[in-house]
């Protein structure tokens, strides 16, 4: 990018890194020297120095910063220096290996000045009228050092919009307190998420991007430790190299905008394989000013610069890691100019990178019931899963977060967090030294959802070649006899140098009364042995895993779910005459699994994605034949409907699986309604009436559009005054009217299912009249709104344009305008119109109710 015209300063602290590396000597030995490792030396920049290198790439502007002399060849003493390890690493982790560069293998340590604070530097030829200053605070005393401070930061009447990268926050920081009182409004903060942790802020990492964007909105409004970070204007956190959140407060209101990537969380994007690289934040910065000066040369609003500036900043990073020091670091340029540009061939755009507000709210209901799946579609959880069915995950879920492990998929926040959770904890028991007892996590869920499968998947995507599963089924086991010779098989599989992944299932099954098996776990799970008459066996390095088979939930498993007091003491009594305190102490984790029924009405929302995440995979799997070229499902919308709005599959996943298998399929080519076994069979996976309703749902309501159309015309007719429709020809009854006026009132009719999705409802048919609901205000005026904008459209397609007056043969009408520009008596009337959907709807044998993937904020219109 040439921008030669603007200055931009650039100063901080100072430090060198010294690199060392050994070779292999390449040409034929002749000496001894010459068969021994070869070492290398140089001396890069860090820093400050390194971050005015970084942004003259990115922005092509003049930079005006400390300098070394001679390249940093000839160092005085007193500047700081960094010594690094460097060594060969992959490119990255998915290709060729044999594809390296260098990185940073060992951070030995610092050398500083023998007393005192390390060397710092002047700027040279500093501009005290520079529009923008970006300052490197790593707390190595450039802070307190006034004389060292830009000029356009400590000179009066300047205002320069400030890039200020920081590690150590503190408000009694003196280069933090100028620019609190004198620049604060155009100050930009960057501080790593990892630098706030290690300050005590307790956000959560890796689990999913929702709960570390909730944990930091809670800190931010809570915890007194950030509360001067609170009153900056601009704040960015950087989560790794895969997100950030950018923390926007302009005096008024505070909002929080979180970045992330669809594929990626926290932590993911470097593996421990791949080395370490210096310069990081940097690099981020550099990107970020790229965009600041694009934006101050249009004169673009600060917030936009700063929200692309993130993205570039996000792909700027990540690129600089990978391309490391090069391949041969005396020949490559470090930094690479590639960075900050975009080629046909990169790994990563800054278009991958997805935004969404952070919900801000204390309410813990809010905090947990947010999903970033529903912020970031346009329409519901039930379209978006019959797309998931249709088109394939891939497709579907393009701009949402997922989780892989293994062959396991799930967008479903509340299993993401759990399985990393099982994920960290299994990756800690395999890195640590000396362990004796095995790793016992536990894992619930109803019959037929995957308990075993999600699990095993999670720990084959990290040790595939060292884990090895066993399984053992604890109600099927006669005797302690039984049980000590399972035991004896994971000892022998440890032995081998495997890592035994152990299921018990039904752990909670009884054996000589309630719980009877967990007493005798006790000891393996604490000291890592197990007795055999008077002899006691090490079992080795082994993951438990504990499946229920009695209990859903681990809160229901601990007796949490029970809310009558006696009750609850008559449970917990029994539950520690069976050790169960005992066990649960021993256990590091455990993970509730989810299937594809609704586990809670109020906190399970995403059940239609599970349901449609898992009928994608059984088409796949079972009948690849009805996925054509374009990676399509050929089902019916009917038969779609059904398998996704049945209330509950009475064997969990088997059932849907079992109602797949049992459909005549084989030589089909869509799956058509004809294809479903008899409703007997259905009856023993789903209730068969409710699954036929809403198999046939779209014929029904597609049946009886002209009753609800002449129902919708003659509760209206009233209404029809006052240039309401100016129309005289409306007010006549339903049979005398033109069939244009017929066929307008059937669209009506038509997308009441798709207006009633709006405000979270659905249309069900039913055998007998239901009760009619009543609309809020609220939810009136979303309906009325919606309502107004279709018939506008409707009417422009038409042909129809906006008149003063009305005018049928020319097409001219007067409320072809916004709704927000219509008087309040037409909007006032459109809505009563709409008073009557419900009562039209129930005398059709249609009830309206609420969709299930409701959080408690939705329910709140």
């Amino acid at each position: 990018m040439e921008n030669t015209k603007m200055n931009i300063v650039v100063s901080g602290d100072i430090c060198v890194n010294v690199h060392q590396w050994r070779t292999r000597h390449q040409g034929t030995p002749g000496f001894n020297w010459q068969y021994f490792p070869q070492f290398h030396q140089d001396i890069k920049n860090g820093t400050a120095l390194l971050l005015a290198k970084l942004v003259a790439l990115s922005t092509g502007a003049a930079i005006h910063s400390p300098q070394l002399q001679d390249n940093g060849k000839s160092l005085p003493p007193e500047i700081l220096r960094s010594t690094q390890e460097l060594g060969l690493f992959p490119v990255n982790n998915n290709e060729n290996r044999n594809n390296k560069v260098y990185r940073v293998a060992h951070f030995l340590g610092f050398t500083g000045p023998a007393a005192g604070a390390p060397t710092l530097l002047p700027i040279v030829d500093d501009d005290v009228h520079a529009p923008l200053v970006i300052l490197d605070d790593n707390n190595d005393g450039f802070n307190s050092h006034k004389e060292y401070w830009p000029l356009a930061l400590k000179s009066p009447g300047t205002s320069p919009i400030v890039i200020y990268k920081t590690n150590n926050p503190a408000s009694s920081n003196p280069i933090w307190k100028r620019i609190e009182n004198h620049h604060l409004n155009n100050t930009i903060v960057v501080i790593y998420g990892d630098d706030l942790r290690s300050k005590g802020v307790n956000i959560s990492k890796g689990l999913s991007w929702e709960k570390t964007a909730l944990d930091f909105v809670w800190q931010i409004n809570n915890n007194p430790t950030l509360a001067y970070l609170a009153n900056a204007r601009h704040l960015i956190v950087p989560l790794g190299l895969e997100g950030a959140i950018y923390y926007k407060n302009d005096k008024i209101a505070a909002e929080s905008r979180l970045f992330f990537m669809t594929n990626e969380f926290e932590g993911s994007f470097i593996k421990e394989s791949q080395g370490k690289m210096y310069g990081l934040s940097s690099c981020f910065v550099a990107g970020l000013a790229h965009s600041i000066v694009s934006g101050l040369q249009v004169q673009e609003d600060l917030t936009k610069s700063v929200e692309e500036g993130i993205r570039e900043g996000i792909v700027a990073a990540q690129k600089y890691f990978t391309y490391g020091f090069g391949e041969n670091i005396s020949k490559s340029n470090f930094p690479n100019p590639l960075i900050f540009t975009e080629g046909e061939n990169d790994f990563i755009y800054k278009e991958q990178i997805q935004d969404v507000p952070i919900r801000n709210s204390n309410n813990p209901k809010c905090r947990a019931c947010w999903y970033i799946i529903k912020d970031k579609s346009s329409t519901g959880l039930s379209e978006i899963a019959y797309d998931i069915v249709k088109n394939g995950e891939k497709s579907a879920l393009k701009f949402i977060p997922i989780a892989k492990f293994g062959n396991l998929i799930t967008v479903d926040r509340t299993e993401i967090e759990g399985y990393r959770s099982i994920k960290n904890l299994i990756l800690e028991y395999i890195s640590a030294k000396n362990i004796a007892r095995p790793l016992s996590i536990a894992v619930f869920g109803t019959p037929g959802s995957g308990k075993s499968f999600g699990v095993t998947e999670v720990a084959s995507s990290i040790a595939p070649g060292l884990i090895q599963k066993l399984n053992f089924n604890l109600s099927q086991l006669q005797s302690l006899a039984d049980l000590v010779a399972a035991f004896h098989k994971v000892r022998d599989l440890s032995l081998e140098g495997k890592l035994p992944l152990v299921f018990f299932d039904e752990f909670d099954s009884s054996f000589n009364g309630n719980l009877g098996w967990l007493k005798y776990f006790l000891a393996p799970m604490q000291d890592g042995v197990f007795r055999e008459g008077d002899s006691l066996h090490p079992l080795g390095k082994a993951i438990f895993v504990f499946a229920g088979g009695t209990s859903n939930t681990f809160t229901e498993f601990c007796g949490e779910t029970i809310h009558d007091e006696t009750e609850y003491k008559q449970f917990f009594k029994q539950f520690q005459s069976a050790k169960g305190p005992d066990f649960v102490s021993r256990l590091r984790g455990y993970v509730n699994i989810l299937g594809p029924n609704q586990t809670d009405e109020h906190g399970d929302h995403l059940f239609v994605i599970r349901r449609a995440m898992l009928l994608r995979s059984l088409l796949e799997r079972k009948t690849p034949h009805l996925i054509n070229e374009y990676k399509q499902a050929q089902i019916d919308d009917g038969v779609l409907r059904a398998l996704l709005k049945a209330p509950r599959y009475k064997h969990e996943s088997r059932s849907m699986e079992a109602i797949l298998e049992m459909s005549r399929l084989s030589n089909a080519k869509k799956w058509e309604q004809s294809h479903l076994p008899s409703k007997e069979q259905l009856k023993l996976h789903v209730d068969e009436e409710q699954f036929s309703r809403h198999l046939m749902h779209d014929a029904f309501f597609s049946e009886k559009i002209d009753q609800l159309a002449m129902d919708l015309h003659n509760k209206s007719v009233y209404l029809r005054e006052d240039n309401y429709y100016p129309d005289s020809s409306c007010l006549c009854p339903w049979d005398d009217l033109s069939e244009e006026r017929k066929t307008s009132t059937r669209n009506l009719a038509k997308h009441i299912p798709s207006a009633l999705r709006k405000i979270n409802y659905d249309v069900v048919s039913v055998e007998e009249k239901p009760a009619a609901i009543e609309f809020t205000e609220k939810e009136l005026r979303i309906l009325a709104e919606y309502d107004h904008k279709r018939w506008s459209l409707e009417k422009k397609e038409a042909g129809w344009k906006y008149s003063k007056l009305f005018n049928d043969l020319r097409k001219l009408h007067p409320l072809l305008i916004p709704w927000d520009n219509l008087t309040p008596e037409i909007q006032y009337k459109i809505m009563e119109n709409i008073k009557y959907w419900p009562e039209i709807l129930a005398d059709s044998n249609f009830t309206i109710e609420r969709l299930k993937s409701l959080c408690y904020c939705e329910t709140q219109l």
